[in-house]
């Protein structure tokens, strides 16, 4: 009777571990579908294979036997996407990284309802057009809600993949990285539409005729701003990885070293890397003197990055502090948005438990009020005026559009990255930096503690030779300066409250339809 009853139970089990395995597949090729666009970025940086790199997960989406399995497996692409896209933070989070992406992944939940819902069987051109123009939109409106500061920030838009590309470079200048990442996802649903339909449908070939023709017009006659024939000369500090892990100290003194070697350049300012002094300086006059009379013997003011706690204030800030030859200025920039986890803990009394088995903060960093414009003396007499960032604020669009209408000449970003530095992120950061020069119309200079220290002019083109993660070391971007404004300088984030409108407006039309659908009695026949 029992080996009756173990042979019977065997293959009963059998049968539920291959139900479980197929109700598993569905959920784990969405996921990776979804985690394909991280290929996109730097390192790979494979940019051309983003206009295919969501195809695979629109296929899964569009095959879904029902509107609630669709839901429920763009919920496991969002999963996957945000997985591979915030890897570098597995460092910091380990294994918290699953229950952050599950928790912000129910975002794309609405969308993989809106694919099969558009996108089901063989599309006709009433879905084909309604799925061309939705389906990007539902992706930027989730792309954007995600990049609260408070839901994590934009990191991996799928436009910031573009840096390098002319073209996109312009498109930022009209429409920030948002109008990149809606013709991505435009191009994607057109190739999707056409395997739908067998490669007959004229309404895809169309979209990706008219996407061409509008990137090639806003390549061509987008306004630019104007070169001044001014140039300024930005030192960039990188002490590197070396000094990162050693006695706080150190990472002062190999940047003093560093910023001495400087001074045959002669440079309008020096630019030092975030967390490159870990003492306030109104607390340590001896350190502020020591750097005063550094700016003196190097004839340039010193734009440092203190990560220490402000006397009176009760608390740690990350600050960029200016020192000139006679000691601090008094212009200080107090960082504004802080990287979650890593600088502080959302609803720390519910989620701080993350920090006993990680790397995320200790103790809550402090935001400041306001960005801020300084003003610094330069070589030929003049003024120059710049705008500092700090480290992740140059993920944030908004920021650099805000300094250029506030008058910056030149956006500054100090960041340091020991904890990622053998992750992608290095250089993934440092892109963003193209965008935010393209977006904002003004030359942008980053200067890293460690990680990759770069320049790029006003249009989003590299300037010089950047120093990567390996370097320690100290060198001179010239940067041509400009007057005048781009189109998103001018109208900020039209691109998200568009698609955001056009999301509403076709839901309310659609609720409309069903409720006149509902409201018809079946006449009976005859």
């Amino acid at each position: 009777m029992g080996e009756q009853g173990d042979a019977g139970a065997s293959p009963a089990r059998g049968g539920r571990l291959r139900r479980l395995a197929r109700r598993a597949a569905g959920p784990l090729l969405a996921a990776f579908c979804g985690a394909l666009p991280v290929l996109i970025f730097p390192a790979p940086g494979l940019w051309w294979f983003a206009y295919v790199c969501l195809v695979p997960l629109l296929l899964v989406l569009r095959a879904a036997p029902t509107p609630r399995r669709a839901a429920w497996l763009g919920w496991w692409g969002g999963i996957g996407f945000l997985i591979g896209v915030m890897s570098w933070l597995i460092p910091s989070l380990g294994p918290a990284i699953v229950v952050l992406a599950a928790f912000l992944g129910a975002l794309w939940a609405p969308w993989g309802w809106l694919v099969r819902r558009l996108l089901h069987g063989t599309p006709d051109v009433g879905r084909a057009l309604a799925a061309l123009v939705l389906l990007p939109a539902g992706w930027l409106v989730t792309e954007t809600v995600r990049s609260w500061q408070y839901l994590g920030g934009p990191w991996g838009l799928l436009g910031a993949s573009q840096y390098q590309q002319h073209f996109a470079l312009r498109l930022a200048s009209v429409g920030g990285v948002w109008l990149d990442s809606l013709l991505i996802v435009a191009v994607n649903t057109a190739l999707v539409v056409l395997l739908a339909a067998w490669g007959r449908s004229a309404v895809a070939w169309l979209t990706l005729l008219g996407l061409a023709a509008g990137a090639a017009a806003a390549t061509a006659w987008a306004p630019v701003p104007h070169a001044t024939g001014r140039t300024a000369a930005i030192g960039v500090v990188q002490p590197g990885m070396g000094v990162a892990d050693d006695a706080v100290s150190d990472r002062t003194v190999k940047g003093a070293q560093l910023t001495a070697t400087l001074t045959s350049q002669h440079p309008d300012l020096v630019l030092w890397g975030e967390s490159s002094v870990s003492f306030d300086l109104d607390a340590r006059p001896d350190l502020a003197a020591s750097l005063a009379r550094l700016s003196a013997a190097t004839g340039a003011d010193l734009l440092v990055n203190v990560d220490a706690v402000r006397p009176g204030k009760g608390g740690i800030y990350k600050s960029s502090v200016l020192v000139g030859p006679q000691g601090l200025t008094g212009q200080r920039y107090d960082k504004i948005r802080l990287v979650p986890f890593g600088e502080y803990i959302p609803l720390r009394p519910v989620l701080g438990w993350v920090s006993d088995f990680s790397k995320a903060a200790a103790v809550d960093r402090r935001r400041g009020d306001s960005p801020v414009v300084m003003t610094v003396p330069t070589h030929d007499g003049g003024t120059l005026r710049v705008g500092p960032l700090i480290c992740f604020e140059s993920a944030f669009p908004d920021m650099s559009r805000a300094l250029a209408r506030d008058g910056a000449q030149v956006i500054l970003v100090q960041s340091a990255t020991p904890t990622f530095q053998g992750t992608w992120a290095p250089e993934q950061h440092a892109s963003l930096a193209a965008l935010r020069a393209a977006e904002s119309g003004r030359p942008v200079v980053q200067s890293t503690l460690t990680g990759v220290s770069v320049a790029y002019d006003a249009s989003g083109r590299q300037v010089g030779q950047r120093l990567d993660k390996s370097a320690s070391a100290a060198t001179v971007y010239t940067v041509p300066l400009v007057a005048g404004s781009t189109l998103y300088d001018r109208f900020g984030n039209w691109v998200p409250a568009g698609c955001a409108l056009v999301l509403l407006l076709s839901g309310g039309v659609w609720f409309v339809g069903v409720r006149r659908g509902r409201g018809r009695k079946p006449t009976p026949n005859g």
